[in-house]
Parts: structure tokens; sequence; C-alpha cells
């Protein structure tokens, strides 16, 4: 039983759509694999796992959101202008984290990161600053550097859309600025990509 969204908006999104490789660590969020060798999240723990991450988050006020696919820059940067984050789309440029020198440097509390591959600059130097790591996993993640994991398809752009508005949501309910949905004013079309 999912709470955050109905069932079949998951489904439709993509968002339990894995790979068909997978890693060790995903395992436990793995719910089949098909005899096509396809792998298939199991959305009540994606469910679970968001409601995990937004309280987590909602205890800081300054977040980073990365992402370098071209399919979660609109998701990203309208998660960040909801809940008052940074977002930093395309390229992570070496030093943001690490180097005061370097212009656009920046010291967030937390991270949230749209794939630990494509954004493994953001977390090596996330972790060497030991700032905690929130990301979204595939079935072929490696989960070294990743402090809570949302498993998710983290490739398509109806499912990633999906994930940052639900993710906002409950932000934002959890730091009380909204008490119910209904009050949540945003369209999950302002978090998605226009196919």
């Amino acid at each position: 039983m999912t709470d955050l969204a109905d069932r079949n908006d998951y489904l439709s999104a993509g968002v339990h759509i894995g790979m068909r490789m997978k890693t060790k660590g995903m395992a436990p969020f793995i719910f089949k694999t098909r005899p096509d060798g396809l792998s298939v999240l199991d959305i009540e723990k994606t469910d679970e796992r968001i409601k995990l991450a937004a309280a987590f988050l909602a205890r800081y006020k300054d977040i980073m959101a990365v992402c370098r696919k071209t399919n979660g820059i609109k998701p990203v940067n309208r998660f960040a202008e909801v809940i008052g984050a940074k977002a930093v789309t395309g390229r992570f440029l070496p030093g943001t984290l690490s180097n005061p020198n370097f212009q656009d440097y920046m010291e967030p509390e937390v991270l949230v990161v749209t794939d630990p591959i494509a954004d493994k600059q953001a977390i090596t130097e996330a972790t060497e600053k030991r700032i905690p790591i929130v990301g979204i996993c595939d079935t072929y993640n490696d989960l070294e550097f990743v402090d809570l994991i949302i498993p998710a398809n983290n490739k398509g752009k109806k499912s990633l859309g999906l994930l940052y508005y639900l993710l906002a949501r409950e932000i934002l309910k959890s730091r009380e600025e909204i008490k119910d949905n209904k009050e949540y004013k945003e369209k999950l079309e302002d978090f998605t990509e226009k196919d």
C-alpha cells in the first residue's frame, strides 16, 4: 500500500523500472526480476523512502540538489525553487564543495543526488566534507557513499518529475509550511519535462 501517491501514478511514471544490471546493495529494494532480466523496484519501499528522506531533509535549511542528467534538470530546478534549496544541474564543476577559493564555492548542509554515477564529482566532494548524501538510486547504483537511498528509476523524465514533486511536497509538510496535500499548490507538470 502506497501513501504518497496512488500506486498507478508510480507505475505510469515508470518509477519501478530498473535495469538488467543490479548491485548487491540494491537487492533489498528489488521486488522481482522479470524473465527478460529486467529488475523491478518495490514501489512501496520507494514510497517509504521518500517519506523518510523528506523528514530527514526538512531538518536542514541549506540543501543542494544535483543532477547532471538532462532528464532531471527541470525536476531538480523546480524542487530547489519550491523548497528553497540550491540546484546545480549539468556539469558539476570540481571545487564547488571543496575549494573555498572557487568562484561558485558552496557549503550546503546536505546533498541530494539524482544518480550516484552521473553525479560522482558532487558525491566525492561531499564525502570529503562529510556532508550527508541522499541519493535516488536505480538497481545498478553503487551505494558506497550514499547515506539515505530512495530506490527508483533515476533515468526517466516522468519518474524523476514525480519523485521530486513528491519529495518537495513532503518536505513542506514536514516543515509545517503546508498542512496537507490540498495546500500544495505545485502541479506535477511543473516538475516534468515535456516529451
